[in-house]
């Protein structure tokens, strides 16, 4: 007798109908008859289950009918046309043994549980309808961001974890350190003494891995970072957490139109990518978390973003008639309801939003001819708002020596960022994006909490 999954019996269940196999799995539900009884088996390879039925006939009957939900079973059977409603075919067993028996108090019962409580049983939510969808559609898009880049030629870059430097100049990171917290070395001027730290210097988790992957792009042309991120903020909003995913690309000889296609392309591709290979996870999804969700993302797909410069962006917003709780001002960012609006009212569409106000922006955006706006582009998708921030770097080093001095960025120990210029540089851009902001939008599960495994958020580090 051979071992069957889940994803095989469901992709090939009209071959296989007669088949004698073997699945191993979990038990989801557990309707129990006199002589009968169902169990809504698992074995996490397809989103949905298979019903395994067994009859009295069965030697260890009684046993089987008092398995528990949650418990590892092993099930013998044979795959038959379904005598009953909801499903095509059915797995009539011939013997169930039970591998890892569950206790009745197993908290993820056959019944809908709100989502602050899963996140208090985040080891075990996976195991409900909501996560399968929500982690296997991560699996699919994180598949799909290395295929679009690999298919394309990019280098996959791995910037360091542990760096010297603040990519975004905000300050808001993790330091990283072996002194003695409760005996911490200081110097002749009471300062702390980071010479007898482990790597002599400050350090910290990384913000971004852009600075480090520009040196790349100016050796590799095309490369990419997808790795983990880090910020100290103390943000406890739906779409913040200290510890998420960037996908960061650096891409040398290009400019900021050359940044904003490959954005386009590469979020139509993965969508798309998405729409193909988790059809019954966006199914559920559509169903019970947001209507009209597999609509949305066809539409992505299938529209041009409109370009627009912050300035018209806030001319349209002044002209619009509509009472915004932030107004909307030149100089200024924008909020998120002037995002939602642009892109759910004004143009129904994605919206590139360039030529941002410099002082609003990092120091490494390049400096456009007016000297008040700089070569940034954000782009905002409908229903979500900013998915996607980028800009083409400055190139000119006497300019960007200039921006550090104003944004009072440390140039020592940035020196290789600025050499990067001077030995043989090119212009060249490229834009982060947050998994986790992309996994909202595609699986409308608004809280980023629910979209990573294991959140890390203030005060909050478990599991």
């Amino acid at each position: 007798m051979k071992k069957y999954e889940s994803k095989e019996i469901h992709e090939l269940s009209g071959k296989l109908l007669g088949q004698e196999m073997i699945l191993e799995g979990w038990i989801k539900n557990h309707r129990k008859q006199k002589e009968f009884g169902f169990i809504d088996f698992f074995d996490g390879t397809h989103f949905k289950s298979i019903q395994i039925v067994y009859d009295n006939k069965l030697s260890d009957f009684d046993k089987i009918n008092k398995f528990h939900v949650g418990s590892a079973i092993r099930v013998e059977g044979k795959l038959i046309e379904s005598q009953g409603t909801g499903q095509s075919y059915e797995i009539q067993a011939s013997n169930i043994i039970l591998e890892g028996d569950c206790p009745e108090d197993y908290p993820i019962q056959p019944k809908r549980h709100s989502r602050e409580f899963l996140r208090e049983q985040a080891y075990l939510r996976p195991r409900v309808n909501l996560f399968q969808a929500v982690f296997r559609i991560r699996s699919i898009a994180a598949a799909a961001i290395h295929n679009y880049f690999q298919e394309r030629g990019y280098v996959y870059f791995h910037s360091p974890i542990i760096t010297g430097s603040d990519a975004e100049g905000a300050g808001e990171m993790f330091k990283v350190t072996t002194l003695d917290i409760e005996n911490i070395a200081k110097n002749e001027i009471k300062d702390i003494d980071y010479k007898k730290d482990f790597f002599g210097k400050k350090a910290s988790l990384t913000v971004s891995g852009q600075l480090q992957a520009e040196a790349f792009a100016l050796a590799f042309k095309k490369v990419y970072t997808f790795g983990p991120t880090f910020r100290a903020e103390n943000s406890n909003t739906k779409t913040h957490a200290s510890e998420f995913w960037m996908i960061e690309p650096e891409i040398a000889f290009t400019d900021l139109d050359g940044v904003m296609e490959v954005e386009e392309e590469m979020l139509k591709y993965v969508i798309n990518y998405v729409l193909t290979n988790a059809k019954s996870e966006l199914e559920f999804l559509d169903k019970f978390v947001e209507e009209g969700l597999i609509k949305k993302l066809e539409n992505v797909v299938s529209k041009k973003a409109v370009k627009i410069t912050h300035k018209e962006a806030i001319k349209i917003l002044k002209e619009s008639g509509k009472a915004f709780e932030n107004t909307p001002e030149y100089g200024q960012d924008l909020a998120t309801e002037h995002e939602k609006y642009l892109t759910s009212e004004h143009f129904n569409s994605p919206v590139f939003v360039t030529d941002w106000p410099k002082d609003i922006k990092a120091f490494y955006m390049r400096l456009n001819d007016d000297n008040e706006t700089v070569a940034a582009v954000d782009l905002l998708v409908p229903g979500a708002g900013e998915l996607m921030g980028g800009s083409q770097r400055e190139e000119r080093a006497d300019i960007l020596e200039k921006r550090m001095d104003e944004m009072g960025v440390p140039k020592e120990e940035l020196y290789w960022y600025i050499n990067l210029r001077k030995f043989g540089g090119c212009k060249h851009g490229g834009f982060g994006m947050g998994f986790e902001r992309l996994l909202i939008y595609i699986t409308g599960v608004e809280n980023i909490r629910d979209v990573i495994p294991f959140p890390r958020t203030p005060n909050n580090c478990e599991f």
